[in-house]
């Protein structure tokens, strides 16, 4: 069952992506990187299942022509490589007239090897159905050995070209790009593993032309990494692009905040402005509605704030070597960690209520996120946070020496 459903793996990883990305080609149909997209995961999405023995066997008995499936499959993976290509010249961007050119170039190259194969399987002579090693069974057949290597030598020249322009786009993306570069890292390895997966097949093809036998290598060692090279090559491709959504974006944030959330809930409801959400609620609205929480609870410990502990959380992070927003944004969260704690207690009578004062000290305007990762990751906020009941008449808010 296991031999079945892999290779089905990086075919619904590629029909996933597809899925996503058909929405937008509607609304941009003028885009060429979006019709490129399409079509790749269009024609790479039933190549491992079309390249199983039983499907195979399936399609030469379909159409009646022996090994039929081998210039389809070839051909296929053919066009795939070459709009892979074409796809990260299109998604690297550069001069439109640099990008064009290239692609046209990509374009005649593949379409020529893809009509090639066609062409040499048609004029060639395969009587004999091989299931698995056809590559190395008519490797000294004339045409059909032609054929053969024009697959190999195209595939080689593509896989090398998206691992190569991958690998260099790698080193040059921000690293705020996680997506992105999760993707092309992907692709990366998917692209090392196919070139492993070449390697064997080339191998067994020359070791034939020389009189030795390693079918092995073709029949043994080159699907399992084919398989793995799809799903790694897959998931390559999805991940730039789910991660990349709004949606994603909206989830990473939204659980990011959870921390910052939880802490201050409580103290929102006392503002009497907190609407629940229905279970159906979407994310965007659920968004919106915990940053709502989280600005109440704010405003509800605004006459908790100390001065102090902001200061010393602030020459703490800096005599660490952080930058000035970094510590500014520790501080932060330092204060509205002491002033959750010291609303808490007050709640339980451990402490007295802040006396009033006319202006209370406000915290920056930090990215919410920020705080909140500060709030939950920070041992300096942490030595705040406990320091903030050490004492009523006389607190040590300076979490250095903590």
């Amino acid at each position: 069952m296991s031999g079945r459903l892999l290779p089905l793996l990086p075919a619904s990883l590629m029909v996933l992506a597809l899925l996503i990305k058909v929405p937008t080609l509607r609304r941009d149909r003028g885009r060429p990187l979006k019709r490129t997209a399409c079509g790749l995961l269009a024609v790479g999405a039933p190549i491992n299942f079309l390249a199983t023995p039983s499907t195979i066997a399936a399609v030469n008995h379909r159409t009646g022509v022996v090994n039929f499936s081998a210039p389809l499959v070839f051909g296929l993976c053919t066009v795939f490589s070459g709009l892979c290509v074409v796809l990260v010249l299109q998604w690297r961007g550069g001069p439109p007239a640099a990008v064009r050119r290239a692609t046209r170039l990509t374009a005649a190259l593949f379409g020529t090897a893809t009509a090639a194969i066609v062409v040499l399987f048609v004029i060639g002579d395969a009587p004999v159905e091989r299931l698995r090693d056809l590559d190395t069974y008519y490797a000294t057949t004339p045409w059909i050995r032609e054929m053969i290597v024009c697959f190999l030598a195209a595939h080689t020249l593509g896989t090398s070209a998206l691992t190569w322009l991958c690998a260099r786009w790698l080193t040059r993306a921000e690293h705020a790009l996680r997506p992105l570069r999760t993707g092309l890292a992907l692709i990366v390895v998917a692209g090392l593993m196919d070139l492993a997966y070449l390697a064997a097949k080339w191998a067994s093809v020359v070791a034939r032309w020389t009189g030795h036998d390693l079918v092995y290598l073709s029949t043994d060692v080159a699907p399992p990494l084919a398989g793995a090279a799809g799903l790694l090559l897959g998931a390559g491709f999805v991940v730039p692009l789910v991660g990349g959504s709004a949606t994603w974006v909206a989830l990473g944030q939204y659980r990011r905040l959870r921390p910052l959330w939880k802490a201050l809930r409580g103290f929102a409801a006392t503002q009497g402005r907190t609407v629940p959400l229905a279970w159906w609620s979407p994310l965007g609205i659920r968004l919106v509605h915990r940053e709502s929480v989280i600005d109440d609870g704010i405003l509800a410990l605004a006459g908790w704030f100390d001065p102090r502990v902001r200061s010393a959380a602030y020459e703490a992070a800096r005599g660490r070597g952080m930058s000035e927003a970094r510590a500014a944004t520790i501080a932060d969260a330092a204060v509205l960690a002491s002033a959750c704690r010291l609303k808490a207690a007050a709640a339980r009578g451990s402490v007295p209520e802040p006396a009033a004062v006319p202006e209370p000290y406000r915290l920056g305007r930090r990215p919410l996120t920020a705080l909140a990762h500060a709030f939950r990751t920070s041992d300096i906020v942490a030595a705040a946070r406990d320091a903030a009941i050490a004492g009523t008449a006389e607190r040590n808010p300076d979490p250095v020496g903590a």
